[in-house]
């Protein structure tokens, strides 16, 4: 039998998977979803909806993370995180809510900088896209990790 997580721990899950909200939006609430205890069936549908996510987000239509809608689509998505893990780890859930929701302003303003930062250099804007991605995923696979560990 594994032992809970602490509060603190749950809290930096929330954080961190916040971040990975800011990043890619589906990713953070994907942190508890995607483990065995779901039907394969629900955990095929987060994965297509991550898919979905990192595709469009290389479309040139799509527009910016910092628009009212997308800002606070990613947000909610980062809330919902950190309440996601607070609930499965059986710790406080308005803490980890609030980190959550933070964490994935602040992660959407960073990812925004960094992806402007690369404009800047003129060269294609594919590769920082793809190391968003993959920072993006590996932030919720570190939270993940809090909730189920092997």
């Amino acid at each position: 039998m594994s032992q809970q997580p602490s509060s603190r721990a749950l809290l930096l899950a929330s954080g961190i998977a916040g971040l990975a909200s800011g990043g890619r939006s589906t990713l953070g609430p994907a942190v508890t979803r995607l483990s065995s205890k779901h039907s394969a069936w629900s955990r095929g549908l987060v994965l297509a909806g991550i898919a979905s996510e990192l595709v469009v987000d290389k479309l040139p239509q799509t527009p910016s993370r910092l628009r009212l809608a997308p800002l606070a689509g990613r947000v909610a998505a980062g809330g919902l995180a950190g309440f996601q893990i607070a609930r499965t780890g059986k710790g406080p859930v308005v803490p980890s809510t609030v980190a959550g929701a933070a964490a994935a302003l602040a992660g959407s303003y960073a990812g925004n900088a960094w992806r402007q930062a690369w404009a800047r250099t003129g060269k294609p804007d594919l590769p920082a896209a793809l190391a968003e991605d993959a920072a993006s995923i590996g932030l919720a696979y570190a939270a993940s990790r809090v909730v189920t560990p092997s």
